[in-house]
């Protein structure tokens, strides 16, 4: 590999974690906010992270 890839590979996952980790603050805000919909609030979160985890996944067989 590359020095090109390998720094985009980092990237990827540097951004792919910061994506995360602000995807479950929000979750949890919301649900401190609103605590009877926190089931909701849950599944949203999951399968966005899911579909972050996917894209970030790909990208690294892409760099």
């Amino acid at each position: 590999m590359e020095i090109p890839g390998i720094v985009g590979a980092g990237l990827v996952v540097i951004g792919a974690g910061l994506g995360l980790g602000k995807i479950g603050g929000s979750a949890m805000d919301a649900i401190a906010r609103q605590p009877e919909a926190a089931g909701k609030i849950q599944t949203a979160m999951i399968i966005i992270a899911a579909l972050l985890e996917g894209v970030a996944f790909a990208a690294l067989f892409a760099a």
